[in-house]
């Protein structure tokens, strides 16, 4: 696996990572109702979006590779 690969496939596990715990947030922004979780639900869904288009960008730099 290339080192390009490999970055790619750590964006992509980032990405979904950052979205399981978004949900994760919500699911107990629903339960106990605190700002917090609200909070890092909405950030964490912001990262999840700025590590897609890092991913993309990458990508697109890096295609001739």
């Amino acid at each position: 696996m290339s080192l390009r690969a490999f970055h790619l496939l750590f964006i992509a596990v980032s990405v979904m990572l950052t979205v399981f715990f978004a949900v994760w947030a919500a699911a107990q922004y629903n339960v106990a109702h605190h700002a917090g979780f609200a909070v890092t639900g909405v950030a964490s869904l912001a990262c999840g979006v700025a590590l897609t288009v890092y991913g993309t960008a990458f990508q697109r730099k890096t295609r001739r590779f």
